[in-house]
């Protein structure tokens, strides 16, 4: 009885020593580079000042009306400004055509180079192919289930981690100028409170995913040595209460980054209802404050943006109101005319746009970057 108390007793101290390492400050990896602290420590920064960096997806690579030109983006042209934080995406890591796959590695890796060179921000989101069958990441036209299969002992665990060891591979190739790993966000498995992705409700129990996140945090860190990650969290906007945020958390030794994606309460075709999206980044915020982590609105956006106020008068209230570290909106896509969330210059909410963009909370390339260095050095 006694052996049996005490290891009770053991086994309750590691749990509360490991949920105080993971509310301390610093990174959830003990192991992290110097420039992967120095990232987290400028993000709490910004986030304890009232300051937001503003991102958006692809931003470097191709606009509105534009694919590949030289020190680009949408954002620019109208603020003279690059975003602070660029938003790329794993996806072609896992594609299944080799050639493919290994063009667009080498144009990832510039892309994450040059960011990084100026002094910006790289996150990157996963649209994984189905490890079971190589097929889409969208369950409507691959409606396969993987989580159960990819985990240990399922008959895909080693497709999944061959994926994992493509993206151990790829950020070994992303050096800054004196060989230091550059420093990632990484933000897997998003919007998983939603049904359109293999990972997400319906496709796995919360078990499952819960043991996914864990075991891909791990292998990655322990595994594969990779210890320039930043985890970011990121159900989409579905929950209503601090309950339901965390129903399918990992816990605080496995996030960083607590996020939420969000365009349902934006859109006049949705919910059309900003301020459930207020309430839902005030439970993101006050999670990520009481827990020592870092709040963002990793996706948002207006489609179109039909309103030409939209920036100033729906997005800024939200952004202003509770302390989060940044704020991402979804790409310009060069090839789908009515899919762009950031103005160009001869739309309608570009003024908006740019006065948003010039408010003292917001904060871009230009603005963020001297600071960035600041913490770095």
């Amino acid at each position: 009885m006694m052996k049996k108390k005490v290891a009770f007793y053991l086994i309750l101290f590691a749990m509360l020593f490991n949920n105080l390492l993971a509310q301390s400050n610093g990174p959830i990896d003990r192991m992290a580079t110097s420039e992967t602290v120095a990232l987290y420590n400028y993000l709490k920064a910004v986030q304890s000042k009232g300051k937001v960096l503003l991102g958006q997806q692809d931003a470097l690579c191709y606009g509105r009306y534009w694919r590949g030109d030289s020190n680009r983006s949408d954002i620019k042209e109208i603020t003279g400004s690059h975003p602070a934080l660029l938003g790329l995406d794993f996806q072609q890591l896992t594609h299944e055509d080799k050639g493919y796959r290994e063009s667009e590695t080498k144009r990832l890796v510039k892309v994450v180079k040059d960011m990084y060179r100026r002094g910006g921000i790289i996150t990157f989101s996963w649209h994984m192919s189905n490890p079971v069958n190589g097929g889409s990441y969208e369950w409507k036209s691959n409606p396969q289930i993987a989580v159960s299969q990819i985990l240990p002992g399922g008959t895909s665990n080693a497709v999944y981690q061959s994926y994992l060891d493509r993206i151990a591979d790829f950020l070994a190739q992303c050096k800054g100028p004196n060989g230091e790993a550059i420093p990632i966000i990484f933000r897997p498995f998003h919007e998983f409170d939603g049904d359109w992705f293999w990972w997400g409700k319906g496709h796995a129990t919360k078990e499952e995913f819960v043991q996914l996140w864990r075991y891909t945090v791990h292998y990655l860190r322990e595994e594969l040595g990779v210890h320039q990650v930043l985890y970011a969290f990121s159900p989409d906007c579905k929950f209503y209460t601090r309950a339901e945020y965390l129903a399918q958390f990992p816990g605080d030794g496995y996030v960083d980054i607590l996020g939420m994606d969000n365009y349902w309460d934006f859109r006049p075709d949705g919910a059309n209802h900003p301020a459930a999206a207020g309430m839902k980044m005030e439970i993101v915020s006050a999670l990520a404050v009481e827990k020592g982590k870092i709040a963002a609105l990793t996706e948002t956006g207006l489609e179109r943006i039909t309103d030409p106020n939209w920036f100033t008068t729906i997005l800024q209230p939200i952004l202003t109101k509770w302390p989060m570290a940044y704020c991402m909106l979804w790409r310009n896509a060069d090839d789908i005319a009515t899919h762009y969330y950031v103005p160009t210059k001869d739309h309608p909410a570009a003024g908006d746009f740019n006065k948003f963009c010039q408010s003292e909370h917001i904060l871009l390339l230009n603005n963020s970057r001297p600071f960035y260095h600041a913490v770095l050095k």
